[in-house]
Parts: structure tokens; sequence; C-alpha cells
């Protein structure tokens, strides 16, 4: 496994990494961290969260809540998600995070191709930040948001799943897997449905056969 780098940016700049969680699913809230890291900071286990077994990432949670500077969590409904559109969402999400970071960062960097400027309301300042495709597998603290946003999100499709049983959310939690989409035809929608994705809303949702 490659070793992470620790920061991005040339100046030295408090760095916040930031990656969201449950963009693709059909159910329930898109969840994003933040985390700020020491300078210098090494952990030669992290990694993309997609690389790492269940059990892992919820072992490296805590380290990276042990470790970090500042680290926060937060969330964007599916009601959200259905009135601005998922990628505003997920950013969304990226911001709320940041506004919750109990040090304020000078820099950001945020996994993908996308993002829309920060601004830190303690000071009105619009902060510089970068976007890098599969930063989760080159910088920490992109790779240490994207398990706190995995585990977050997996905590709680885990606590709906025990209210809505039929649609395999302890494994699937909300992708459109075939269990997934056969619940839907045999029991329904719930409040946590996406309507706007997998044509849902008007629904065109065959069996996966």
């Amino acid at each position: 496994m490659a070793t992470l780098a620790s920061i991005y940016n040339k100046e030295g700049l408090t760095e916040a990494g930031c990656d969201e969680a449950g963009r693709g699913c059909l159910a329930g809230s898109v969840f994003a961290a933040a985390v700020i890291f020491p300078p210098d900071y090494s952990n030669p286990s992290l990694n993309d969260s997609k690389q790492l077994s269940a059990r892992r990432r919820y072992q490296l949670r805590e380290e990276i809540e042990r470790d970090a500077v500042a680290w926060a969590v937060a969330s964007v409904s599916p009601e959200e998600i259905d009135r601005i559109n998922i990628l505003n969402a997920s950013i969304q999400a990226m911001h709320r995070a940041l506004d919750k970071l109990s040090v304020r960062p000078a820099y950001i960097i945020v996994d993908g191709n996308r993002f829309h400027d920060y601004c830190d309301k303690s000071t009105g300042e619009v902060l510089p930040h970068s976007t890098i495709v599969k930063g989760d597998g080159k910088y920490l603290s992109i790779a240490a948001a994207s398990i706190l946003a995995k585990t977050y999100r997996d905590d709680y499709m885990m606590e709906f799943h025990r209210q809505y049983p039929h649609y395999g959310w302890d494994h699937n939690m909300g992708y459109p897997t075939r269990e997934h989409r056969e619940g839907i035809v045999l029991h329904g929608l719930t409040p946590f449905h996406r309507l706007t994705f997998g044509h849902i809303n008007d629904g065109q949702l065959p069996l996966p056969f």
C-alpha cells in the first residue's frame, strides 16, 4: 500500500480534507466529512474507504478522531437532495462539515473534480481550494474524511434498516442493488427514498433480471 501524502498546499497552510459518502444511493442522506491533521502527520494504514473492510474502517475511525486536530461530519437529507440535486447536495454536505470544524482551515482539498467556493463564516473570506481526482487514495486528510463519512452514514442506514427491513439497507446501505429495487417494487417507497433517483418518481423501476 502506498503511503499517502500529509498535505497538498505548498505554503504550509492549515489544510482540511473533504469527502462524501452515499452519492449514488437511492435512499438516505448524503454524508460528508472534513478532517484536519497535525503537520507532518503519518498513518500508513489510512486509505480510500472503499479499499478497506468495514471492520478496518471503524478501527481507523477511532484513530482519526483521536489524532485529528479537528474533524466534523454533516449530511444533507433526501428532501434536500431532491430539491437541489445530488451534486449540489454533496458539496453542501462538505460545506456543512467545514462549518462545524473547531479549528478553521486556511486551505481545502476535496476528493473529485467539482466543488463550490467555501466562505468561512467567521471571517467572510473565501478559502482557496483544490479538487483532486481520486484524492482519497492520495492524501491522508481526504482518506480520513472518506472513512468518517462512510462509517457515520453506515450507522445512519443501519438505524433506518430497523424501521424498514425490506430493502437490505443493513448491507447495501441504500445503493441500488437488486434486493433494494425488489423491495421498492414489493413494499413501495419510504420517507427516506430520493424521489428523483432511478426513475422512482415516474414508477419506472424495473426488476433487474
